[in-house]
């Protein structure tokens, strides 16, 4: 299992910062992550009492779990410094900006990581034009190879 990517949050969002942090999970959703079985429809982060939390992130419940196996979705909380915190919520103050989740990844240690970014949303003229340039590039890769 590599990473898995968030791809509709760069549609809907202009990026502008990323931070790595790490999240807090139980044994079978770590299981069930190394297996592929994540969703990020939906998802989003907030700040519940100074701290963030990863709301919506769906992960299907582990095949071989016994009873013990975890809620599929609930509240996750993400694991970052104090003044990596407090950068973000001065952020997220400012209008229009949200935390997304972009990634989860496995670190050399296998912690599971999630990237999340700072992201300002699109006018739906500025979705119209990044389908433009992508289908711009999908036709001159397609004539340079030819």
């Amino acid at each position: 299992m590599a990473e898995m990517n968030n791809r509709q949050a760069y549609f809907h969002y202009f990026i502008e910062d990323k931070y790595v942090a790490g999240i807090v999970l139980l044994g079978t959703e770590v299981k069930s992550i190394r297996d592929g079985k994540l969703s990020f429809n939906d998802a989003f982060c907030m700040f519940d009492d100074g701290e963030l939390w990863v709301r919506g992130l769906f992960i299907a419940s582990y095949t071989h779990g016994t009873a013990n196996n975890h809620i599929e979705v609930h509240d996750r909380k993400l694991l970052l410094n104090k003044r990596e915190l407090k950068k973000i919520q001065a952020k997220i103050k400012e209008k229009g900006y949200t935390i997304v989740p972009l990634k989860v990844f496995f670190t050399d240690k296998n912690f599971v990581k999630v990237e999340i970014g700072l992201g300002k949303g699109k006018k739906l003229y500025d979705k119209r034009e990044t389908i433009k340039s992508r289908d711009v590039e999908k036709d001159i890769k397609r004539y340079l190879t030819a």
